[in-house]
């Protein structure tokens, strides 16, 4: 069943957009591990779905180089790198780095499959960083950019672009014929190798918790956030292109931020609410589509040769 890709994508933002509160309770443990657990579970989730239902895992040798490579760059290094980018830098900025996933797409897409960039395309992008900066205008000016900072800022930027090298991967697998969840289950098994062996090279001991917020989230995390959400990423993807797919990203802060007014109590400005305006508007901008004209019955249509 093909479902509609309006669905995928509020799936998607509202999944990822929760997320956030659930990776604070895998924090118990080393994050490298928590990263490990998640995806592990994932894989299996995935590699059981595929067994059940019948979908081949056979692919040829280069289709396994670029899983490889979109395991490393979207399930692993990616994470990894946000991870030990938050040690030094405020969860605002972190959202902002985030959100430039829209203009690393667009780059990337021109630079490796020579897609072009829209001035439309640049113009949201520019609404959805900007609104996301008034958003945590008042957390990031009062940041101080110690030389801690300034690392933390590298490490999240170079997270975000590994994220979007592994977009690109998922329109090669477009273009390669490789389905998504078949994709998502041998990439998130390299992911999650590459994370063990991050873990062996480090020596980190192994360890697990087991209070119920740990596990829940962990349930959470492999399942909805992993297996659902990164299956309706990729498929809007795939449908609509990795910038406009991009756009998600400045979506997933202005959720965390409904959810922390209900449950937390946060307040909210006349910036943050002109962020959020911005935010939704370059959305509308990005995803909408200009209807093409119908032609009337024995009238050709609108730039079509009369014979």
């Amino acid at each position: 069943m093909r479902l509609p890709t309006s669905f995928l994508y509020v799936i998607t933002v509202l999944i990822w957009g929760t997320s956030w509160y659930a990776m604070e309770y895998q924090l118990v443990i080393p994050f490298e591990l928590a990263i490990l657990y998640r995806f592990a579970l994932a894989t299996a989730i995935l590699v059981g779905y595929c067994l059940i239902t019948g979908r081949s895992l056979r692919f040829s040798r280069r289709d396994h180089l670029f899983m490889a490579a979109q395991g490393y760059f979207l399930f692993g290094i990616n994470y990894v790198l946000f991870y030990w980018a938050a040690a030094y830098l405020i969860s605002a900025l972190l959202a902002v780095c985030f959100s430039t996933l829209i203009v690393m797409n667009l780059v990337n897409g021109a630079l490796f499959f020579r897609q072009p960039i829209t001035g439309r395309a640049v113009l949201a992008a520019i609404m959805g960083i900007g609104g996301i900066c008034l958003i945590f205008w008042p957390e990031i000016g009062g940041a101080e950019f110690s030389t801690a900072a300034v690392l933390g800022l590298i490490l999240s930027l170079l997270g975000t672009y590994a994220a979007s090298l592994g977009n690109m991967v998922t329109v090669r697998h477009k273009q390669a014929g490789v389905p998504v969840v078949e994709g998502n289950a041998i990439g998130m098994a390299y992911g999650t190798l590459f994370v063990l062996l991050l873990v062996l090279v480090r020596g980190i001991p192994f360890s697990f918790a087991t209070d119920a917020g740990y596990l829940i989230s962990l349930f959470y995390l492999a399942l909805f956030a992993s297996v659902i959400g990164f299956g309706s990423y990729l498929t809007i993807l795939q449908r609509l292109g990795a910038d406009r797919a991009a756009y998600t990203s400045v979506l997933f802060p202005v959720v965390a931020l409904a959810v922390s007014t209900w449950l937390e109590g946060f307040t909210w400005t006349w910036l943050a609410a002109l962020g959020v305006v911005l935010v939704l508007a370059g959305n509308l901008l990005v995803l909408w589509r200009r209807p093409v004209p119908v032609a009337a019955p024995g009238k050709p249509a609108f730039g079509d040769n009369a014979a």
